[in-house]
């Protein structure tokens, strides 16, 4: 059955329309109780700081309440971190609102399971199943109870701290936190301080409105400039929900999560640690697959999502993986995605190496790129037209095993997505201009 309001990262959209909406919070925690807990059980409930949250805190927990479920709330913390502590609490179940780099206007409701891993699409699917049902209250004696778990914050601080070696100090690290006034405002902070750094905090004075405004991992100018400004080591970027990091180098420029991959790839290869593929997407940047190639590493792509990462990690016992954008996935070290876990993985091999950001990415080449988007009239699959695949084969028989091809549908509008990659910055475009207006003269755009 197809699902109508999960998507590739749980239920967002606009608060105030649907589905993001009091009424749909309350229905969905009733739906989510039939299937998760029909005898009862516990959920840990965290959120970002999004004015709304407050909101949906409120409905969801009514809603659990009252089918008998138990509910733990968090405050704001990261959404790893309810992962992490739906495991460690022995949660049945939790749940993170948080519209991640989405602005404020915008929320969204996800789940992990007990293990702190997200759904599988068959169990939200039997969510959806139940979304008409009318919410169900059970008598007195058989309602939860909701408690704050005042600890929260403090435990998942521990563990973050608990992933990089012991003995290991930031004292000689001058470090700029930028944590898009988001979930990670307090976080990740201190765990940083609490490891030595001389913290500056940029991005970290939340007043519910101003989560992702110009901050963070999709707008990072701000810490480039703070960075190179205040002459510091290196600077951290998360995104509103902090499963995302992009860092910044002494110099002010920015490390994407291509090059942060490489990083941490290349030093457990180093220190005999790496298991396994390294997975990351069909856009992920060639230069990560030529580097690593270069290193006798196994590099795989994955469709685009972390799910679809994480899903071929562990079917083929790879622990490393991850996309551009900073969503990461280091399985020795968390279940998910976790922005704060991997800028200390990072800034542990700069203070173990004793090599700044710059020369640890310094590795990898950036390949140039061009995303080009055709408007089509209809909706159709690239690889089913012979023209295309055509032009496709002339274009990657031009770059040889130096460049890339990509064509994929949008999914959510009538558009097809032209990528070329190659060494050379004015034959790429060249290519992907070309390519294009076969696209167009094929489906008549």
């Amino acid at each position: 059955m197809p699902r109508q309001y999960f998507g590739t990262d749980g239920i967002r959209g606009e608060v105030g329309q649907s589905p993001m909406t009091v009424g749909f919070a309350l229905r969905l925690a009733s739906a989510a109780a039939k299937v998760l807990a029909p005898e009862g059980g516990s959920v840990l409930i965290g959120k970002d700081t999004r004015v709304s949250g407050y909101m949906f805190e409120s409905a969801l927990e009514a809603g659990f309440v009252a089918s008998g479920v138990d509910v733990l709330l968090t405050g704001p913390l990261p959404t790893p971190g309810v992962a992490y502590l739906t495991r460690s609490l022995g949660a049945d179940f939790g749940i993170v609102i948080s519209a991640s780099h989405n602005p404020y206007y915008d929320n969204g409701i996800k789940f992990f399971d007990r293990e702190g891993e997200k759904f599988s699409d068959e169990l939200e699917e039997a969510i959806e199943h139940h979304l008409s049902d009318t919410p169900r209250t059970r008598s007195s004696k058989s309602l939860g109870q909701a408690k704050n778990v005042s600890s929260a914050r403090v435990d998942y601080q521990n563990f973050c701290k608990a992933t990089i070696p012991e003995g290991i100090s930031f004292s000689d690290l001058k470090v700029v936190v930028d944590a898009s006034h988001g979930a990670g405002y307090k976080v990740v902070p201190r765990v940083i301080a609490e490891l030595g750094a001389e913290v500056i905090p940029v991005g970290c004075s939340p007043n519910g409105r101003n989560i992702n405004d110009g901050c963070g991992s999709t707008r990072p100018d701000l810490l480039m400039l703070t960075v190179a400004g205040v002459r510091a080591d290196v600077g951290i970027a998360l995104d509103g929900d902090g499963d995302r990091v992009l860092m910044v180098d002494a110099e002010g420029t920015l490390i994407d999560g291509d090059q942060l991959l490489f990083i941490l790839t290349r030093d457990r290869l180093e220190q005999g640690t790496l298991r396994g593929p390294v997975v990351g997407t069909v856009m992920t940047n060639l230069g990560l697959e030529v580097a690593l190639r270069d290193l006798g590493v196994d590099f795989r792509r994955a469709q685009v999502g972390d799910r679809h990462v994480l899903a071929m990690l562990k079917e083929h016992g790879g622990i490393l993986g991850g996309e551009a954008s900073g969503h990461l996935i280091c399985l020795d070290k968390a279940t998910t995605g976790d922005g704060l876990v991997i800028a200390l993985q990072v800034m542990a091999i700069m203070t173990r190496t004793g090599a700044s950001l710059q020369e640890l990415a310094s590795g990898m080449q950036h390949f140039p790129q061009t995303m080009l988007n055709v408007k089509v009239a209809n909706r159709v699959d690239p690889a089913a037209e012979p023209a295309i695949q055509q032009a496709v084969g002339e274009v990657q028989a031009t770059l040889g095993d130096r460049g890339r091809v990509v064509l994929r549908a949008s999914g959510t509008e009538p558009v097809i997505r032209v990528m070329v990659e190659g060494e050379n910055e004015g034959t790429v475009a060249a290519l992907a201009e070309r390519l294009a207006d076969s696209v167009r003269t094929a489906v008549g755009a």
